[in-house]
């Protein structure tokens, strides 16, 4: 079949729209770790653009050296692994019931549950419910109040829906129950959504922020990005002034474009081994047939 002029003009423009919008995402990246390889003096003269000016590495030796940074890392880390492991066994274990067509009430606790998505509690109620289950200045003030994503138990459920129903009705008649089904069978077929809906938690475990500002006061508790910004806060005054007489060789600038870079890394390092599900996992669980 011929193509059209049309057909033949929207690749090549699609190619280029892509390419620009990857660059525009990629770029600033590189410009940040540009700037955290420079001195202070290009950075503030804003001389850096994608290549490091004056190379230095005194703001990441000033950065991998503190022993409270790393302990923020490690907390993050737990966080994200335990909160990751933790939000997708409940929210496998929420979508599977609702994804049956014999569960009569589907609809109406479905939609109980899109009501929480859309009318968020207040935060005093919800600073007040944490409270009132003793997970104050806790560890699991990070994992419990916010264990399932609505959005992200939906994509799933509509997943599990698509799957053919002859599955379900095989395996219950060679005496599978409905613990063997889920597990055995569809989630080794659902491995793509699985895979999506895994990333959406982690980086929302890793970007950690509000709720450590909410329910944490015990600093060896604060997860990265709490600690970045305690840390930052505490010290741009002492570094721009000692900056002004040449005591550091290095700035707000170029520590900002550090930790950033610091914190970012991580989560970008996971991404593509979970990449060829990601694509194919997060079209076929919006989509409902």
């Amino acid at each position: 079949m011929t193509e059209t002029w049309g057909e033949k003009l929207f690749k090549p423009l699609n190619y280029i729209f892509l390419a620009a919008a990857s660059l525009s995402m990629v770029l600033p990246l590189i410009h940040l770790l540009a700037v955290s390889l420079s001195s202070p003096y290009a950075a503030d003269a804003k001389q850096v653009l994608l290549l490091p000016v004056d190379f230095t590495l005194a703001s990441w030796d000033y950065i991998l050296n503190k022993d409270d940074l790393w302990r923020a890392f490690w907390v993050t880390v737990m966080i994200t692994a335990v909160g990751t492991a933790m939000s997708m066994l409940f929210t496998v274990l929420t979508a599977y019931p609702l994804a049956q067509r014999a569960f009569l009430l589907r609809k109406a606790v479905m939609l109980g549950i899109v009501i929480t998505m859309i009318f968020n509690a207040p935060l005093i109620p919800f600073f007040l419910t944490v409270k009132a289950l003793g997970l104050l200045n806790s560890f699991w003030a990070y994992i419990i109040p916010g264990l399932i994503g609505t959005f992200n138990m939906i994509i799933i459920r509509t997943f599990l829906m698509e799957l053919p129903p002859e599955l379900d009705d095989s395996a219950r008649m060679d005496g599978c129950n409905d613990l063997r089904i889920l597990f055995q069978i569809y989630l080794p077929l659902s491995k793509p959504v699985l895979a999506t809906v895994s990333l959406f938690y982690a980086v929302g475990y890793w970007n950690t922020f509000q709720r450590a500002v909410l329910f944490i006061r015990n600093p060896d508790l604060w997860p990265l990005q709490m600690k970045l910004r305690e840390y930052l806060m505490s010290n741009e005054e002492l570094i721009t002034t000692s900056q002004m007489v040449g005591t550091f060789d290095y700035n707000a600038a170029t520590l900002h474009a550090a930790t950033i870079i610091f914190a970012a890394v991580p989560i970008l390092l996971v991404y593509p081994y979970l990449q060829k599900y990601f694509i194919k996992g997060a079209l076929i669980g919006s989509i409902k047939g």
